[in-house]
């Protein structure tokens, strides 16, 4: 009898012998690892495919039955399908489904009387450098409860990446565990992975720390933005937006935050001081969607995004930067020119801007200061209503960085004042010199969170 041939294949150094049958279709179980038949089918679930995927069983379905229906069922069938269709296939907009801002444990809060005892004890600064911290302190809009690391206060402590890491791991998780829970999202689902830091820029990488963390795909999408200062929220979105557009049918997660740890000045440096004044401990998760059948249950649709960059102009892009001083300490510094490049660059932002979305219901400004949102007030001509999320937000939480804009959006939310067909305008500003804006449109009555809402007692 002629012996049937066979075919080996090797698998991780060990050999599987299949052997080919005669009139059935190809042993495709001898050929193919089972965990990459799994993973395609997970895909097949969860990506563009999904309506391809349900509509054979439909089409038999319908076969079986028709017998039994009379001719005018049939408009209803096509109907039905055109629905499903609908619901199951991929849209070109994006989705903000929920989206989460941290608040840090009770004992991290810091009073300006608490703040002014702990430089004065960990024995960094001169006198003068006090009087600066405690004037710039008392003019800045920020009020009794924001949150700050206590390690940088530590005397004879030079911060280093362990610091970093772990105020990382502590903001950023929390924020992500909160929008998980809301949304009740299977972290597997997620395609694409976006978080912007600044200052702290680890190796692996804060995104990767996530992936790692969660357990995300092992072919997540996943960027890592840093050196973009507080204006970078946005950009993430921005990239967000772009790779949902290539990926359509996906979840992207974003996340932004800054560690203050890493932006604290130890120095005496008048000119790197103020930001020791502002910033403050905190981070923002959003999940967003290109899933036609998530508009159901998002809060916000997407309408507009315009970035606007001055980095050609030699002022703006030096506006704005990390520096050493000359002990070798770090520090942000920033330029008395930076309110007028900053006015500059909002008016370029806004002259492409008003030609796509010309009205508004709610304004979050970036909360930096509050000489900043005054005079952005001023050129703006906003109400003091406009600026209440802003400087609520200032108040309450400090400069969150690229984070406090979402700080904002929930204080609108925690109010009820973000309804139906409403369209919030976020407004931010980082290094180089940028200014970048988005544009949300309330998809229903956003109702007042009792679980992800940091402005909940």
């Amino acid at each position: 009898m002629k012996k049937e041939p066979t075919t080996k294949m090797m698998n991780g150094g060990g050999g599987v012998e299949s052997k080919p049958r005669k009139g059935l279709l190809p042993d495709y179980l001898g050929s193919v690892n089972m965990k990459y038949v799994k993973l395609g089918y997970v895909y097949l679930l969860s990506l563009s495919n999904t309506f391809c995927f349900f509509l054979p069983p439909f089409l038999l379905l319908f076969i079986f039955v028709s017998r039994f229906l009379p001719i005018l069922a049939y408009p209803l069938f096509i109907f039905l399908l055109l629905l499903i269709y609908h619901f199951l296939t991929p849209s070109s907009s994006v989705f903000l489904l929920d989206f989460s801002c941290y608040r840090p444990p009770d004992h991290f809060k810091i009073t300006k009387s608490d703040f002014i005892e702990l430089a004065m004890k960990s024995n960094n600064f001169s006198e003068t450098s006090m009087e600066l911290q405690r004037k710039v302190l008392e003019q800045s809009g920020i009020g009794e409860e924001s949150y700050m690391p206590r390690v940088v206060f530590k005397p004879g402590h030079k911060v280093n990446l362990r610091d970093g890491r772990e105020e990382a791991a502590m903001v950023i998780f929390g924020a992500i565990d909160e929008l998980l829970a809301a949304t009740k999202i299977n972290v597997k689902h997620i395609k694409i992975l976006v978080l912007n830091c600044g200052v702290l820029n680890t190796t692996p990488s804060l995104s990767a720390m996530v992936i790692n963390h969660y357990k995300l795909r092992h072919n997540t999408e996943s960027y890592n933005l840093g050196g973009m200062g507080c204006g970078a929220g946005i950009i993430a979105v921005d990239l967000a937006k772009d790779l949902l557009n290539a990926h359509q049918g996906s979840y992207a997660l974003v996340v932004s935050t800054e560690i203050v740890s890493f932006t604290w000045y130890s120095g005496n440096d008048v000119t790197l001081l103020p930001p020791n004044c502002s910033f403050r401990m905190g981070a923002a998760a959003v999940m967003l969607s290109s899933r036609r059948i998530d508009k159901w249950r998002s809060k916000y649709q997407l309408m507009q995004l315009v970035r606007t960059h001055k980095g050609m102009d030699d002022t703006s892009y030096k506006s704005m930067e990390l520096r050493e001083d000359r002990e070798g300490k770090q520090g942000l510094y920033l330029s008395r020119d930076v309110m007028e490049v900053a006015r500059h660059a909002l008016r370029a932002n806004i002259t492409t801007l008003r030609r796509l979305e010309p009205s508004f219901q709610h304004i979050c400004v970036l909360a930096t200061s509050k000489k900043a949102l005054d005079e952005i007030q001023k050129d703006l001509k906003l109400t003091e209503e406009n600026m209440e999320a802003s400087r609520r937000t200032l108040e309450r939480f400090g400069n969150t960085s690229s984070s406090s804009v979402w700080y904002e959006l929930a204080y609108l939310e925690h109010k009820g004042k973000m309804k139906r067909g409403d369209k919030v305008w976020q407004i931010g500003f980082g290094s180089g010199f940028k200014c970048n804006t988005v544009v949300w449109k309330a998809l229903r009555n956003i109702e007042p969170s009792r679980h992800n809402n940091p402005w909940n007692l």
